[in-house]
C-alpha cells in the first residue's frame, strides 16, 4: 500500500510540474529572459528589432517580432537556456525553434 501511495504522489507531482511549465506567466518569464539575452548578444544595430508581445486576450499567444538577421541569436539563446527550463516549457521552445526554422527556410526558397 505504501508503494502505491508513493507512486501516486510522484505522478501527481510530475503532472503538476508539467502543467506549471505551460502557464502563461512561466512562458512570459522565459520569453523575457530569452529576449533580454538575445538583445545582449545581438549587435547594436539589431537590438531594436527584437521584441515579443503577449496577447492580452489569449495569454498563451505570443507574437515574436524579430528581424531575420537576429533569428540566429535567438536560436542560440534558446539552446543555451533549454537545460534550465521545465520539461513542458522546453518542448514549447523546441517547437518555437522548429517553426522559426521552417519559416526561415520558406523565405530562402
Amino acid at each position: 500500500m505504501a508503494i502505491i501511495n508513493h507512486m501516486m504522489k510522484k505522478i501527481d507531482t510530475d503532472v503538476t510540474n508539467l502543467k506549471q511549465g505551460l502557464h502563461p506567466q512561466n512562458l512570459s518569464y522565459w520569453y523575457d529572459k530569452i529576449i533580454k539575452e538575445t538583445i545582449d548578444m545581438a549587435p547594436p544595430w539589431l537590438q531594436d528589432k527584437i521584441k515579443v508581445h503577449q496577447d492580452p486576450v489569449l495569454p498563451m499567444k505570443f507574437n515574436l517580432d524579430i528581424s531575420k538577421r537576429a533569428v540566429r541569436y535567438f536560436m542560440i539563446v534558446v539552446d543555451n537556456n533549454l537545460d534550465d527550463m521545465p520539461y513542458s516549457t522546453k518542448l514549447y521552445f523546441l517547437k518555437v525553434q522548429e517553426i522559426m526554422s521552417t519559416e526561415m527556410d520558406k523565405s530562402l526558397v
